[in-house]
């Protein structure tokens, strides 16, 4: 420990560290000692449900059961351990955004194997974005889209299982606390407060949003652009929830080809409510809906052989749309957009969707594109503009139009 004076010169931090303290006592004196050791405090908080913490906690298990909607002793006489998870996977998230929000605590740290994972990443999910999260995981080198959802989790592989503190995992755990005390400690950088918007983009769909960012970034606006891979557009729609946003330049909305047809980068089915639901201005257009998205050409179910395929690179493989899927797509989008009452327009290009969607390129299909066109035209609501031009996604005259449209939004 540093001495008492040396304190009083510092910021101190308070790391919450989130864990099972009946297994995993060992591990978390191992974190606790580090974060005091560089200057700091640990704010513990016990997620164990079979036995009595063999670390003191600052929070106890009962009392995250009672957030979950349950006592301690019921969880442990039921001996139920998928109901004990539910419970304590929701009391943590509860327990965990009203002690951030009392100012308990800075950082989060956690330490665990599959249920701990569980239990500690829903607690930081539950947190505003920028509060560090660290989670040490046995899990983290596989997928983490479940654990880590919209947020900005930091996900670290534990190399060895989260079992006891040895010259490996030592290591681990001490860059682990290494870590969220740096993020702890870095001040926000000061840079000028400007309104800003969410863009949608795909690398079929760049030019078209590097050009368009230009523009707003001129006129005054920081433009946040989103991957759509997913977990780029459901991150997206999270942050027009939570009132980031002045407007949004939806312009490539091919998440929902994913969710329509079955492929790999869906961002769900409630991709395209936000903007509605919060009446935030929005231009839409059907940018890469030509394409679902695949891994390694190996991995294309088999249901899907008859079909056009183009290898964008080796281990992402694109499917062309068909007729009927677009139909059905223009529908899609005309609904969602149909739900707001902050102005919307759709803006339709007519030499293709994306750069593999224009004349002479591999997936060329002006019928197709028709019947997208003509379903959005059919299913929108009459005071909803629908611009057609004779461009590709990508010219230059069609991002200005859509571009100016979202401006002059915004200026009303």
């Amino acid at each position: 420990m540093l001495p008492a004076t040396y304190y009083l010169l510092l910021d101190l931090k308070t790391i919450a560290l989130i864990g099972a303290l009946d297994t995993k006592a060992a591990e978390y004196a191992f974190v606790k000692n580090e974060i005091e050791r560089r200057g700091h405090r640990a704010f513990v908080i016990d997620t164990g449900i079979i036995g009595e913490p063999e670390l003191a906690p600052d929070v106890s298990a009962a009392e995250v059961a009672a957030a979950g909607g349950t006592t301690l002793k019921e969880l442990r006489d039921a001996a139920d351990r998928t109901h004990a998870m539910q419970v304590m996977t929701q009391g943590i998230a509860k327990l965990a955004r009203e002690l951030y929000d009392a100012k308990k605590f800075d950082a989060v740290l956690a330490l665990g194997g599959g249920n701990g994972t569980v239990i500690a990443t829903s607690a930081m999910r539950a947190l505003p974005l920028g509060v560090p999260k660290v989670m040490v995981s046995t899990l983290a080198s596989g997928d983490v889209k479940a654990y880590v959802g919209t947020s900005d989790i930091v996900m670290l592989h534990s190399v060895v299982d989260v079992a006891g503190v040895n010259r490996i995992s030592a290591r681990i755990y001490a860059n682990a606390a290494g870590a969220v005390i740096g993020m702890a400690e870095t001040e926000m950088p000061m840079l000028k407060a400007k309104p800003m918007l969410a863009a949608s983009m795909f690398g079929n769909t760049t030019p078209a949003v590097t050009r368009a960012r230009e523009t707003f970034e001129k006129k005054g606006y920081e433009v946040l652009v989103f991957h759509a891979t997913g977990t780029g557009g459901a991150t997206m729609e999270q942050l027009i929830r939570d009132g980031y946003f002045e407007g949004v330049f939806d312009i490539t909305t091919t998440e929902w080809a994913d969710e329509l047809v079955g492929g790999v980068l869906t961002a769900g089915a409630s991709r395209l409510d936000a903007a509605a639901e919060k009446n935030v201005p929005q231009v839409i257009a059907p940018g890469c809906l030509d394409m679902v998205n695949f891994w390694a050409r190996s991995t294309v179910p088999e249901k899907f052989s008859a079909r056009q395929f183009y290898e964008w690179n080796p281990n992402i493989t694109l499917m062309r749309t068909t007729i009927e899927e677009n139909a059905r797509l223009g529908k899609i989008l005309s609904d969602k957009a149909n739900r707001s009452h902050a102005p919307v327009a759709f803006f339709l290009p007519l030499r293709g969707v994306s750069q593999l969607d224009a004349p002479g390129k591999a997936f060329w299909n002006p019928e197709a594109d028709r019947a997208l066109y003509d379903a959005i035209k059919q299913n929108v609501r009459a005071e909803i503009p629908v611009y057609e031009m004779d461009n590709n996604i990508n010219d230059d005259a069609f991002v200005d139009a859509m571009a100016d449209k979202l401006l002059e939004m915004l200026n009303k």
